[in-house]
């Protein structure tokens, strides 16, 4: 099995973490992966017969029956497969949470309570369990009920409100920014709760929500609206906090660039030997740019015409202003240094053979993260989880027979 990183002699920070992740499609598979990464056993609960809905998402086929959307936020786990409405099911899961440490669940809110494996249940048997549940509004609230899917939470949150152009249809983030600043989110609250279980010997039961989130991310707009009292508007490339920083269009096509302070704003006006601009008053201070930012682009992108957004690029960069293309994901990738950072690594696969995953996003140096499992096939290591577990075969037979594994 391939890795970004060589091997190294030390333990991953989180080796012999115990980790349940009970969740599905994004947010939750999402931080438990990253747990995993970084050593943690993680043993991935999904229901018989199709599994965590992922599975069998995106519109195009792949050898197996697991799409590349799953393969990306599934390795380094295993996966057993148990049906939790039965009382079997529910016996496997109680034997493994004892021996937990973090368990991240992602149904909707009192889903697991009903089920009978809330967390009352489950620190009673592992007082210092961690157990994080993740929804998209939250257990609490007038919308704690409702369904919460990354692209409500962008547009509940207010994140849809500031993304694309003022004048045009309403625009998502084209990444699922809410669902994956909410498995962050998880990710280091989960970390916190178990360093505190540590040393105290208690858990604690965490509330991660897409919508609180999105809200986080929006710093800046939300300056903006508590300094003004006005709501942020939608500003397509451009910033809040000065000008020019944003995408500007060139002799072939757009790039972007950020002359951030006055200093930087000099040097720029002299690169395009624009000295009626550092004279122009209008333009001397930051919130002056800000102010005319649309007169101001217009008056930058009739001297960038002059020459294509490559040689545009190399001059700014060379004076140290900020500057660089609009890549597409194959460019990113392909980019030198895109390879230099290893952000595309290759998996050996039962059936898919080399998988393609996005490599890992920060690298440690003493002991830096390693593809150590495959993502895994729907329940293929069932078998083995419980017998580690202490499962004999006869019992594992009982549960078989009882509905533990059935859908």
């Amino acid at each position: 099995m391939n890795s970004s990183t060589e091997s190294t002699k030390r333990p991953l920070p989180l080796a012999g973490v115990k980790v349940l992740d009970v969740s599905q499609v994004m947010a939750g598979p999402y931080s438990c992966m990253l747990l995993a990464d970084m050593g943690a056993d993680v043993i991935k609960i999904e229901p018989p017969g199709g599994g965590d809905q992922t599975r069998g998402a995106m519109g195009f086929k792949m050898k197996g029956p697991d799409s590349m959307g799953f393969l990306n936020m599934n390795r380094n786990k295993r996966s057993i497969a148990i049906n939790l409405k039965s009382e079997a099911g529910k016996s496997v899961l109680f034997k493994l949470v004892k021996e937990a440490d973090i368990l991240v669940e992602n149904y909707r809110p009192g889903v697991m309570k009903r089920l009978g494996v809330g967390y009352e249940v489950m620190s009673k048997i592992n007082p210092a369990l961690v157990y994080v549940s993740i929804s998209g509004f939250g257990q609490s609230g007038p919308w704690a009920e409702r369904p919460g899917f990354d692209l409500m939470a962008q547009a509940m949150s207010g994140i849809m409100s500031v993304t694309g152009h003022g004048d045009g249809k309403p625009v998502k983030a084209g990444v699922p920014v809410a669902d994956i600043g909410c498995a962050l989110f998880a990710t280091y609250a989960a970390l916190s709760a178990y360093i505190g279980a540590k040393n105290t010997g208690q858990g604690q039961y965490i509330d991660a929500s897409l919508f609180d989130s999105a809200l986080a991310f929006s710093i800046w707009d939300t300056s903006e609206y508590w300094g003004t009292g006005q709501p942020p508007v939608a500003l397509g490339t451009a910033n809040r906090m000065t000008a020019p920083y944003q995408a500007v269009k060139a002799k072939d096509g757009y790039f972007v660039m950020g002359a951030t302070n006055n200093k930087l704003w000099q040097k720029l006006c002299e690169i395009l030997q624009r000295p009626d601009l550092i004279q122009d008053p209008q333009y001397q201070t930051i919130a002056g740019r800000l102010g005319q930012r649309e007169q101001l682009i217009h008056e930058l992108e009739s001297s960038f015409a002059l020459k294509t957004a490559d040689e545009w690029i190399d001059l700014l960069l060379a004076q140290g202003i900020p500057a660089g293309p609009i890549l597409d994901y194959p460019q990113a990738f392909d980019s030198e240094h895109g390879k230099h950072r290893q952000m595309r690594i290759e998996i050996d696969h039962p059936l898919e053979g080399k998988v393609p995953n996005i490599g890992f996003a920060v690298k440690m140096q003493g002991t830096p993260q390693e593809v150590r499992r495959h993502p895994p096939l729907l329940g293929e290591h069932t078998q083995e989880v419980l017998m580690q577990a202490g499962f004999t075969d006869d019992e594992i037979k009982l549960l078989e027979q009882q509905g533990a594994f059935a859908a």
